[in-house]
């Protein structure tokens, strides 16, 4: 089977709102290292200054690079998923081996109008594949091609 149909990048605004996610993780160290600055442990900017480097890092440069690593195609008979540089990823989900598909946003990507597109298959390993980045009403159009395709297979 050869990989014909063309890769798709994620909606843009993915890339906002995993900023968002990823400044709620570095105020973690950031805060951390407040207080060890407070606290006049060592020489003053010890602690806060490359807790500020990493935090920029992960705010700033980490979502741009992780977006532009996901992509995704959704074939006549299936999904197709590539992702990661390092940890290459690359997902194929039969159409007919999915059992259920799920559309979820949460508060901030719902505020973006984007969603999670999840299907799950039978088996134990990969059963669940989550492709998220997505327009909330390409995530939902999605959702029922594949559903009208499960609905003619089973014909």
């Amino acid at each position: 089977m050869e990989d014909t149909d063309p890769l798709k990048p994620l909606d843009p605004a993915y890339v906002t709102v995993m900023r968002i996610g990823a400044a709620l993780f570095a105020a973690i160290p950031l805060a951390g290292a407040l207080v060890l600055e407070t606290a006049q442990l060592t020489a003053t900017g010890l602690f806060i200054i490359p807790a500020a480097f990493l935090a920029a890092w992960i705010v700033l440069a980490l979502p741009s690079r992780r977006y532009a690593r996901w992509h995704y195609a959704l074939g006549a008979d299936r999904l197709r998923i590539v992702r990661g540089y390092l940890f290459y990823s690359d997902t194929v989900v039969p159409l007919g081996r999915i059992q259920h598909i799920d559309v979820h946003q949460g508060p901030i990507m719902r505020r973006y109008g984007l969603a999670t597109l999840t299907v799950h298959t039978a088996g134990n390993h990969n059963a669940s594949v989550s492709l998220p980045g997505l327009r909330h009403e390409e995530a939902v159009e999605m959702r029922e091609a594949i559903r009208e395709h499960i609905k003619e297979a089973q014909r």
